[in-house]
């Protein structure tokens, strides 16, 4: 299994709602490490970038501004296979979707507020990583 790095981002509903040390804990316990943690309300300019590939659809605007609309918690998290564990861990993109236990079943409300982000692949999780935490 390969080592990697992925970014995590726990979104504003679920710091609003006081979620962030259980979803913490979740990720510590698959045995991953937690690099670098910082509590933010991401810029407009960060929420765009991120969200580049949705630009033209339209939803665009409503993500860009649920996510700046409160803190989040940026996160790099590393391990064997960081990448599809994490994304095993959070479930399905939907939460209607997402199988009881996994973080957006047991905390995510829709697609829209569905409490976290994770990297879907090596590409992505070095451009999100450069993107919010300026590591090149």
């Amino acid at each position: 299994m390969a080592l990697e790095r992925t970014y995590i981002m726990i979104k504003p509903n679920a710091v609003a709602e006081r979620h962030v040390g259980d979803i913490i804990a979740r990720i510590e316990r698959t045995g991953l490490s937690i690099e670098r943690m910082e509590l933010a309300v991401l810029t407009e300019e960060q929420a765009e970038a991120n969200y580049a590939e949705h630009v033209e659809k339209p939803f665009f605007r409503e993500l860009v501004d649920f996510i700046t609309s409160g803190p989040v918690v940026k996160m790099v998290v590393s391990g064997e296979s960081a990448i599809k564990k994490m994304r095993t861990l959070m479930g399905a993109t939907n939460p209607i979707d997402a199988a009881p236990g996994t973080i957006r079943g047991d905390f995510g409300l829709d697609v829209a507020a569905n409490v976290i982000h994770g990297s879907d692949s090596p590409e992505a999780a070095e451009r999100e990583i450069a993107l919010f935490f300026g590591e090149e």
